[in-house]
């Protein structure tokens, strides 16, 4: 798999429901810099709806998602 994104942080949310993931996001993404880039793996298919809006609430900017398989891989920029 070749990745167009460098992550500085990789988080593997496996079947975690969005409320739960949310909450997740939200304390990881105080851990990095402005400009660095977090990538998501997840197997929640909800999210692939809900994610752009909390992005946009939160003002991080949603790179790109892939999906494989089951599983989806997004990557979210810290702004």
């Amino acid at each position: 798999m070749s990745l167009q994104y460098v992550p500085d942080l990789i988080y593997d949310a496996g079947k975690t429901g969005y409320e739960e993931l949310v909450i997740n996001l939200s304390s990881t993404m105080k851990r990095l810099n402005k400009g660095h880039i977090l990538e998501i793996i997840s197997t929640e298919p909800g999210l692939k709806d809900k994610l752009p809006s909390w992005c946009r609430l939160e003002t991080h900017l949603l790179l790109d998602r892939k999906d494989f398989g089951e599983s989806s891989y997004y990557y979210i920029e810290k702004r």
